[in-house]
C-alpha cells in the first residue's frame, strides 16, 4: 500500500503541471486583459503607468514564457501578488476566504448524506410504490432547476416578501453588538438558504447512487437465504444488506471533497458570501491570473487527493480489493 501511494503521489506531479499548463492557456486566451480593468476602475490612469503594470507582471511576454515563469514561482509554494489595488499575496486572499468556503460546503455535504441515504434505502425497499416514483420526482426537479433561478427565486420569497430571511452576507451588520446564541443564530439564518439549495440539488445523485446500490444488494442470494431462514426484515436490511450496499457509496464521499471548494462559486456570488466562490468569480471578471491560477491548483489538487482518497477507502472498506504487485 505505502508503494502504491508513494507512485499515486509522484503521479500526481505531471498530472498538476498538465491541468495548470491547460489552464494558464485557457484563461489568457479569454477576450480581455488586466490592463482594461485598471483603466475601468481608474480612468486617470496613465499609459506610463499601464507600461509599468504590463513589464511588472511580465504581461508583455509571450505565453508559454509567462506559464514557465509563474511555474518557476509556484515549486517554491508561490502563488505571487493579486493584481487588485490591494496588492496582497495569492495565497493570503485565498486563505482569508477559505474557512467560510469550507464550512458553508462541510455541512452542505453532510446534510446531503444524512438526507440522501435513508432517502435512498427507503426508495431501494420500496421498490415501484407511490413513495418511490414520488421520491423520484421530487430529486429530479431538484436536480433539474437552475440553481441561480431557484436561489433568486427563495431569495425573493423568503427574503422580500416574508421577510424571514436574509438574502446576502453571512452576518447581520449589528452582528458584534448580539450575544453568543444570538450570533450562532444569525450566522444558520443567513447560512440556510445557500446550504438549503445545495443539498436540494445534490440529493438526487447520491440518492440514486444508493437506491440502485441497495437494489443490487437486495437481490443477491444471502439476502434471500436470510429471509427464507426467517430472519426479521429490519435486521435483513440494517444488518445485512445496507452494510454491503453503502461499500460503493463511501467512495462518493472521496470524490465529493473537489466540491467543497468549486461548488461555491454560484452560491457565494448570489448570495454575497466572502468565500473562495465569490473571489474566484471576482478575479475571472478583472482577470486576475495570479489569483485564478492559485484557485485552480487548488481545486485540480483536491480533485486528484478526492480521486487517491476514494480508492483508498474502496480498498478499506472492501476486503476482495487489495492494491498488490503484479507477479
Amino acid at each position: 500500500m505505502l508503494i502504491y501511494l508513494i507512485k499515486r503521489l509522484i503521479g500526481m506531479i505531471p498530472l498538476i503541471i498538465g491541468i495548470t499548463f491547460i489552464s494558464f492557456i485557457v484563461i489568457h486566451l479569454a477576450p480581455g486583459d488586466p490592463t482594461q480593468f485598471l483603466s475601468s476602475m481608474n480612468p486617470k490612469v496613465s499609459e506610463t503607468a499601464r507600461d509599468k503594470f504590463i513589464k511588472m507582471y511580465n504581461l508583455d511576454k509571450p505565453v508559454h514564457v509567462q506559464y514557465l515563469l509563474w511555474l518557476k514561482k509556484f515549486v517554491k509554494f508561490d502563488f505571487g501578488e493579486s493584481f487588485s489595488q490591494d496588492r496582497k499575496k495569492v495565497i493570503d486572499k485565498v486563505l482569508e476566504r477559505l474557512p467560510v468556503t469550507l464550512w458553508l460546503n462541510i455541512a452542505s455535504l453532510a446534510l446531503v448524506f444524512i438526507i440522501a441515504l435513508p432517502l435512498g434505502v427507503l426508495s431501494a425497499y420500496m421498490k415501484d410504490s407511490v413513495f418511490d416514483k414520488a421520491l423520484t420526482i421530487f430529486v429530479f426537479v431538484g436536480f433539474a432547476i437552475p440553481t441561480f433561478w431557484l436561489a433568486l427565486l427563495c431569495m425573493y420569497y423568503f427574503g422580500v416578501i416574508l421577510g424571514i430571511l436574509p438574502i446576502s452576507g453571512l452576518t447581520s451588520y449589528n452582528f458584534a453588538e448580539l450575544t453568543f446564541f444570538g450570533k450562532i443564530a444569525d450566522i444558520v439564518k443567513h447560512a440556510f438558504l445557500p446550504v438549503a439549495l445545495s443539498v436540494f440539488g445534490s440529493l438526487a445523485g447520491l440518492s440514486r447512487f444508493s437506491r440502485n446500490s441497495m437494489l443490487d444488494v437486495l437481490n443477491e442470494d444471502y439476502i434471500l437465504a436470510a429471509r427464507a431462514r426467517g430472519i426479521p426484515e429490519n435486521k435483513i436490511i440494517f444488518k445485512h444488506a445496507l452494510k454491503n450496499a453503502l461499500l460503493p457509496v463511501v467512495t462518493i464521499l472521496g470524490l465529493s471533497i473537489p466540491g467543497l471548494i468549486g461548488g461555491s462559486v454560484i452560491f457565494e456570488s448570489i448570495f454575497s458570501i466572502p468565500g473562495m466562490g465569490q473571489l474566484f468569480y471576482q478575479s475571472v471578471m478583472m482577470r486576475d491570473y495570479p489569483v485564478i491560477m492559485g484557485i485552480l491548483v487548488i481545486g485540480a489538487f483536491l480533485t486528484l487527493l478526492g480521486n487517491l482518497l476514494a480508492d483508498i477507502m474502496y480498498a478499506a472498506v472492501d476486503p476482495r480489493i487489495r492494491y498488490r504487485k503484479k507477479s
